[in-house]
């Protein structure tokens, strides 16, 4: 065999481990795990159908948009209006609401809990009065689409168990993602982008988001998000290395390829069968990605719509990105939002704890998402979810000087929507007690929520599972029902 050549180099004497580690990185060979695909499908250029062939039943979503705000929004300054909590501002809950339920340390060594009723008004909006509030002003313009649900509840109590429980079905890290999930059992749409995107506002300070909480678990690593970045490289290592063109790298993945069957016919190595088809799918991934990122091309009214321009990163450009990708076939896009984590300010600017920002910051592209979405036809076909891992105590914290107004984490009741996709629009579903602070009819429980999710993409929950270290694992572990009242 003759050497093969880059640019100018030779490459004599390397290894087969050396070849792929040289190589790897150049062409995403760590950034880009989750672009693998079955070896088959991709190598052919044709996209995949996941485990599942096709969905259980006929779906009323082809595709996912969850909008997650990290940290927990409160439900009292957004959408559960409570109005006794400032008739009885001040007070020490009542025992007898409260029965003992564990409070975090932030919280749970005060001599008295105060009620801390919201300084925010709430107004009716929509075809059903649904009550709004005025920090979510473009919100209300929309409620009509939302399937707003009150009533949710978690077992965690702490940041790190709680996101990854909203995530991937277990307080415990490790098990995959929802978004892994989706793209093992319904694969994917488009040949050239993976199935599973995710977009982190950029900027922001709060708690740590981790790569594990769109990961793959014990799936095989194709299904784990790619995460795309603000700015000119969006994916890491997909452009070629400095001195390598296009006809150079795909001389070089000709000959990976050529050296992959060789060892693949004596040994029959999945993995390095997983690697080449990520490698593909980069190689791929340099046509289409320039122009998905590329919002320049955009009408001027949708980037007024957004809050956004061009070359300008944020929840804004994120929001607008997951339309852009949702309409090229991408089947979950996930997008994070950090700041809501409001044990401080909820009445100041803070950057960090001020819900005056943060839903200024994301009300808008979020209402500009569902219109856009809704003008280009594609909003029935989009199940589109908002909402934190736990809610906020309907109490105020003593650590908080006079006057300000913040709230501990509260698991046991807060708020979520759904809109698009096969979801009753204007509806409200589920209600809380008058202080907000336990379920009082239709409680709906994470596994509830993500049995419900993949029902509308025409999955059954208990139905979608993968067999490791002996048992049967699915998202919503041994649990999970549909919440049908949601459903159009």
């Amino acid at each position: 065999m003759k050497p093969l050549c880059t640019g100018s180099l030779p490459l004599t004497g390397l290894s087969r481990r050396q070849f792929l580690n040289r190589f790897g990185m150049g062409l995403g060979g760590i950034a880009l795990a989750s672009l693998m695909n079955p070896p088959t499908p991709l190598l052919a250029g044709a996209p995949d159908a996941g485990v599942l062939g096709a969905p259980h039943f006929a779906p009323k979503a082809k595709r996912i948009i969850y909008l997650f705000m990290a940290g927990g929004p409160s439900q009292l300054e957004t959408f559960d209006y409570k109005p006794v909590l400032n008739e009885r501002n001040g007070e020490d809950l009542p025992a007898s609401v409260r029965m003992g339920q564990r409070l975090t340390g932030m919280s749970g060594n005060q001599a008295v809990l105060p009620l801390a009723g919201s300084i925010y008004k709430f107004g009716r909006h929509g075809s059903n009065g649904t009550w709004v509030s005025e920090l979510l002003p473009h919100t209300a313009q929309v409620v009509d689409d939302l399937a707003i649900v009150r009533s949710l509840y978690t077992e965690a109590i702490n940041h790190d168990p709680a996101i990854t429980f909203l995530q991937t079905g277990s307080q415990i890290s490790g098990r995959p993602s929802i978004g892994a999930w989706v793209h093992y059992g319904l694969g994917n749409e488009n040949d050239n982008l993976p199935a599973f995107v995710v977009l982190i506002t950029p900027g922001k300070v709060d708690q740590p988001l981790y790569a594990r909480l769109w990961g793959s678990g014990f799936l095989p690593a194709e299904h784990q998000g790619v995460h795309f970045r603000s700015g000119r490289e969006p994916v890491l290592y997909l452009n070629n290395p400095e001195g390598i063109s296009g006809t150079s790298r795909r001389r070089m993945l000709d000959t990976l390829r050529d050296l992959h069957q060789l060892n693949a016919d004596r040994l029959g190595e999945a993995d390095v069968d997983a690697r080449i088809a990520q490698y593909e799918m980069a190689y791929r991934m340099q046509t289409s990605m320039p122009e998905l990122v590329d919002i320049a091309n955009e009408p001027k009214h949708v980037l007024e719509m957004y809050g956004t321009e061009p070359g300008k990163s944020g929840f804004a450009t994120n929001c607008l990105l997951a339309r852009r990708l949702v309409e090229k076939g991408v089947r979950f896009v996930q997008l994070y939002h950090w700041g809501w984590d409001s044990h401080g300010d909820h009445k100041g600017n803070d950057l960090r704890y001020g819900m005056v920002d943060i839903c200024r910051e994301t009300d808008r592209p979020i209402a500009a998402l569902i219109k856009d979405l809704k003008a280009r036809g594609m909003l029935d076909e989009t199940l589109i979810v908002w909402g934190g891992e736990f809610g906020r105590t309907p109490m105020n914290e003593a650590r908080n000087r006079d006057g300000w107004l913040g709230r501990d984490h509260h698991p046991h009741a807060y708020t979520m929507w759904m809109a698009g996709g096969g979801v009753k629009g204007g509806m409200v579903h589920g209600e809380t007690d008058e202080f907000g602070y336990n379920v009082a009819r239709d409680g709906v429980h994470v596994h509830d929520l993500h049995a419900t999710m993949l029902h509308l993409l025409g999955v059954d929950h208990e139905r979608l599972t993968f067999k490791y270290q002996g048992r049967h694992f699915r998202l919503t572990d041994v649990h999970g029902k549909v919440v049908k009242s949601v459903l159009a």
